[in-house]
């Protein structure tokens, strides 16, 4: 059974994200996750413009559990993972918007804190972990 997400946001699935075998393409999932992370940040941490984002994505990663297609209603869940020193960690599931026992996809990435006047990456700033550690499930 998985825990609670942290945060869910409903993906609507656009015609342009078909590929010719009629389903979403791969490379579209990362874009559901990339606007999930985006509503979540924006709802939770008020950050809303590029310059407010004070990380990288490391690293980002999927297992494609079923084909979606343009008629399935599609929600998006986030969870909190681990948060170390310099990075933190996003859990995601891709289920239908009514049963969420219909999993699409799970994956997870990884954000590295980073400060771009400096052009290195940065420890976490405590507020942001303060944040985080709301939202990361035990």
């Amino acid at each position: 059974m998985n825990p609670p997400p942290a945060f869910s946001t409903n993906i609507d699935v656009r015609f342009r994200d078909l590929d010719a075998l009629g389903h979403v393409n791969n490379a579209v999932f990362f874009t559901y996750t990339e606007e999930g992370r985006k509503i979540f940040f924006e709802k939770h941490f008020m950050l809303s413009g590029p310059t407010g984002f004070g990380f990288i994505l490391a690293r980002i990663s999927c297992d494609y559990l079923k084909p979606v297609r343009l008629a399935d209603r599609l929600k998006l869940h986030i969870t909190v993972g681990a948060i170390k020193n310099k990075s933190f960690t996003f859990a995601y599931r891709l289920t239908d918007r009514k049963d969420d026992a219909l999993v699409f996809a799970s994956g997870e990435s990884i954000q590295v804190c980073y400060d771009y006047s400096l052009n290195r990456s940065v420890p976490v700033p405590p507020e942001l972990k303060e944040k985080l550690l709301r939202f990361q499930q035990r």
